[in-house]
């Protein structure tokens, strides 16, 4: 086990990716991002072959070069991913890295009034160039996304939202079951902006004056701050809160624009997107300080009462916490690969 990098059987492409679509977005975070590319080996031997496609996509606070970090003992996914492909594991596929940061943290992959269009510059933008750079099977039985936690979230929404562009996707320990993995925090939170008359933007100034996440409330402020902001914006961007931050009452309608999102009830509405996927796997730790697990449950449940079909499904539960799961993704990759190649 190497304590740094690794010479890969196949190559990741690196590009500066020019969204159009974020120009301009509303916290003023850049519309030029980084787009990983990962060519399987092989690809450049056969001129006429074309490849089934992976998007990967990260969690909250994640960002591209991220996927680099090596923990002691541990390899990062890339390599992990290319193994799979340079021991047969599964069939050769691309796999395209998307960045989805934001200056609060993240984007959810959706479209808000108060990050920007994250959810089209990965459906109408990102996808399409990939498609036109590389030998994709441009079609969506043949292209699939994975993500954990936020990303998780991603790659449960974005397929109901464009079962147009994406037949199969993975999620690992995705946000799901919101009055179990946001619900519980909303007393903390309020306790914590006491020191700020309530205001979470006293706190976001107060955040940006400083090293970040040198006081006990950054990390959980930053959470709401950023979920609020791709939930339930106002028109003009404002983050509007699910709770009152002095009582800590719920806003009914405002934390009804939460639940709206939530992966669970979403499935009802995008039951005809699920019953198309032709492959999807769900899975979480079943020490997950999120109770993401709960949600997976709750989440395969909404899927076989939609009518999507068990052997489509791989569900699964595993002794974990949320976090160091990354040897789960590539169980996942090779799983969808041998669903997505023709």
């Amino acid at each position: 086990m190497l304590p740094w990098s690794a010479e890969l059987a196949g190559r990741v492409d690196e590009h500066v990716f020019t969204s159009e679509l974020l120009r301009g977005n509303p916290l003023g975070d850049p519309h030029e991002r980084p787009l990983w590319v990962y060519v399987p080996p092989g690809y450049d031997d056969d001129p006429g072959r074309r490849y089934p496609v992976v998007y990967v996509i990260q969690g909250f606070t994640g960002h591209l070069m991220m996927w680099r970090n090596r923990m002691p003992f541990r390899r990062p996914f890339p390599e992990l991913a290319d193994e799979v492909f340079a021991t047969d594991e599964a069939p050769p596929a691309l796999v395209v890295y998307v960045d989805a940061w934001t200056a609060y943290g993240g984007s959810q992959f959706l479209d808000s009034a108060g990050t920007g269009r994250y959810h089209s510059y990965l459906c109408d933008e990102v996808v399409p160039w990939v498609d036109a750079n590389y030998r994709t099977l441009a079609e969506p039985g043949h292209r699939a996304i994975t993500g954990k936690s936020s990303g998780g979230y991603g790659a449960m929404i974005t397929p109901m939202l464009r079962p147009d562009l994406f037949g199969a996707f993975a999620t690992h320990s995705g946000d799901a079951l919101f009055e179990y993995c946001y619900l519980p925090d909303f007393p903390d939170a309020v306790r914590q902006l006491r020191g700020y008359d309530g205001d979470i933007m006293n706190w976001w100034n107060d955040f940006n004056s400083r090293v970040s996440f040198t006081k006990g409330e950054d990390s959980k402020l930053l959470e709401f701050l950023g979920y609020t902001a791709c939930y339930s914006a106002a028109d003009d961007g404002t983050p509007v809160l699910p709770f009152d931050t002095v009582t800590g009452v719920l806003k009914p309608d405002v934390w009804q624009r939460w639940l709206d999102m939530d992966p669970v009830r979403m499935v009802p509405r995008y039951a005809g997107a699920m019953q198309s996927q032709q492959a999807i796997w769900i899975d979480g730790g079943t020490r997950d300080e999120w109770y993401l697990d709960v949600g997976a449950q709750a989440f395969h449940q909404a899927l076989l009462d939609a009518g999507v079909k068990e052997d489509v499904i791989h569900f699964e539960l595993f002794d974990a916490a949320h976090g160091a799961i990354e040897y789960r993704y590539p169980l996942s990759l090779a799983w969808l690969c041998h669903r997505i190649t023709p």
